[in-house]
């Protein structure tokens, strides 16, 4: 009985201990797995952190910023300008003909009162010569006419004749004289269109034009056909230039201009304001100035085009800016800087004088304002910007580019 019971008893702690050993390595598995699930849950959760901390900073704009420039003392302006001789005189025909003859081409030099042309006028000539004839019929009426009257004077102190008479020869003297005023006064009319039959200089200049050629018919002018031959005193020239009304209240007196054209690379030439029409022209909203300048040299040539360069004085707070860096909304025109606290301000500007590809600021802007080249068109006022260069030279753009490229394989 008692071995049989200690068999028993063996035989039940046996399974006991199998048991307790399977619990064990049951916990420890458990463990284990648990261990594993969180090390994973946890690692994902820091990447997607990382993620989401990534993905905010790339909403921080990336801007570039530039020093606004100081403008100077004067700023220059640069204008297309057109020369004309200081007098040109087109020279039409006062009577009708054919060219007799010309005696100076283009290029010549001529002096006041020099012979240009002749003009043959044989219908002038012929109503010249019946106006003398009717002239001189008309003188002799009038002589009758006045011993007429003499005699029949005489014969009414004789009362031999009427009063009526005597008065009605006195008045045919006196329509008779005024038939000969009238007369004379034509035939001098026809004299001095005779003289129109020579084309003179009216000054010393150069023949810049001859439209004319021996025999051909001659109309009479009225400045709205050819002329004949033009005359131009190129001594002095006159410039032209049509200033955009921005810059119009700069042009004072006393200004002066330099002039440069195509045909004399590397020259200037210097012109003085003579005075402007006072009035903006409102199909181009420009002010017309008249420069001039000496042109005894004779370099220079009337109807060419030159460059006007301009030095208007500047405003005294005037700085220069990109044009890239201008901002055009509803708000009207805007530029945006950036403060000590990496935040994007907006600041209203007044642009002053446009150069292309860049620009005048006279009002809005100070000389160490940092301002945003090409802003994106979101920018908002406060947004928070990331500079484009940090203290090592390298661009947080580059930075981020990098992180961007090791952050999903990490992930």
């Amino acid at each position: 009985m008692s071995t049989q019971t200690e068999v028993n008893t063996e035989v039940e702690v046996k399974p006991s201990k199998g048991i307790r050993r399977l619990k064990l390595v049951g916990i420890c598995a458990a463990l284990i797995a648990v261990g594993i699930v969180t090390t994973g849950i946890l690692s994902r959760a820091r990447a997607k952190q990382q993620l989401v901390t990534w993905t905010n900073e790339q909403t921080i704009p990336t801007v570039a910023t530039i020093k606004p420039k100081p403008v100077g003392a004067t700023q220059p302006l640069v204008l297309p300008g057109t020369l004309a001789a200081e007098v040109n005189a087109p020279i039409y025909a006062r009577v009708s003909g054919y060219l007799h003859a010309w005696y100076a081409d283009i290029g010549a030099h001529v002096k006041a009162g020099q012979l240009l042309g002749e003009i043959d006028t044989p219908d002038l000539d012929q109503e010249l010569q019946q106006a003398q004839a009717d002239l001189q019929n008309s003188i002799a009426n009038e002589q009758l006419a006045e011993t007429t009257a003499k005699r029949w004077t005489e014969m009414l102190g004789q009362q031999s004749v009427s009063q009526q008479e005597a008065d009605e020869k006195t008045s045919d003297l006196v329509a008779k004289a005024a038939t000969v005023d009238a007369r004379r006064a034509n035939v001098r009319r026809l004299q001095a269109l005779e003289s129109f039959k020579k084309l003179i200089a009216p000054f010393d200049g150069i023949v810049t034009a001859r439209k004319t050629d021996v025999g051909q018919l001659i109309d009479v002018g009225s400045g709205n056909g050819p002329e004949l031959f033009t005359v131009s005193d190129a001594k002095k020239m006159r410039v032209y230039v049509s200033v955009p009304q921005v810059d119009a209240a700069a042009i004072q007196p006393e200004l002066s201009a330099t002039l440069t054209v195509p045909e004399r690379p590397g020259m200037t030439f210097t012109a003085k304001l003579v005075d402007t029409d006072q009035a903006i022209a409102p199909e181009s909203g420009t002010l017309l100035v008249q420069l001039t300048e000496d042109n005894t040299s004779g370099l220079l040539f009337p109807g060419e085009y030159t460059q006007v360069h301009f030095a208007l004085p500047a405003a005294s707070q005037a700085v220069a800016i990109p044009a890239s860096a201008l901002i055009f909304r509803a708000e009207g025109l805007q530029v945006a800087v950036v403060d000590a606290n990496s935040h994007a301000r907006l600041r209203d500007v007044r642009v002053g004088t446009d150069y292309g590809s860049t620009v005048e600021i006279v009002s809005g802007l100070k000389v160490d304002d940092r301002v945003i080249d090409n802003p994106p068109d979101s920018l908002a006022e406060g947004d928070v910007v990331r500079l484009a260069h940090d203290g090592t030279g390298q661009t947080d753009g580059s930075m981020a580019r990098a992180q961007h490229t090791a952050e999903p394989g990490h992930a």
